[in-house]
């Protein structure tokens, strides 16, 4: 992210009694350098959490969609759930954030929130799932690990010899 760092690390934090969420003081320093007023928000499209950032995420959303022709079913598809299900949510001066009963009920969140960095943006996710999430991701991991080690080792060793008569 423009040399100032991303959004690293995940921090779980509880619901105050009005609803309200610090964001990790972290977040809170890339949010500032970023410059964006408020919180943007979108429910995540492959997994049961909100994707939030600034400028940065909105500028991976527009170079998505900038090379889909302006009227294509893809562009649609992927304008109506990146922005047209989007929101802004304000920042209070304590960095405290009032979640949304959409973004609430999209991710299952109820009395707590894990934030999740992701670089240039990060996820709200209910704990429970997020514990779940990162189970399956470090399993898959470690499968596709075994994988490129696999093609790796294939690719180091010297091609077969053929058989038959040599010239």
């Amino acid at each position: 992210m423009d040399g100032s760092g991303g959004f690293l690390s995940n921090y779980t934090s509880r619901l105050d009694a009005k609803g309200r969420v610090s964001i990790p003081a972290p977040f809170r320093a890339v949010l500032a350098h970023d410059g964006f007023e408020g919180l943007y928000v979108h429910p995540s499209l492959d997994v049961e959490a909100v994707d939030c950032g600034g400028r940065a995420l909105l500028r991976e959303i527009h170079e998505l969609l900038r090379p889909l022709s302006p009227y294509s079913e893809e562009r649609d598809l992927f304008s109506t759930a990146l922005i047209g299900t989007s929101e802004i949510l304000k920042i209070d001066s304590e960095g405290r954030v009032t979640l949304s009963e959409s973004v609430k009920a999209y991710a299952g969140i109820a009395a707590e929130v894990t934030f999740v960095g992701h670089d240039f943006k990060f996820q709200i996710w209910e704990p429970g799932r997020f514990r779940v999430h990162l189970a399956e991701a470090r399993s898959r991991l470690h499968d596709f690990r075994k994988q490129l080690s696999a093609r790796h080792v294939a690719s180091d060793s010297p091609p077969p010899r053929p058989h038959g008569a040599r010239e």
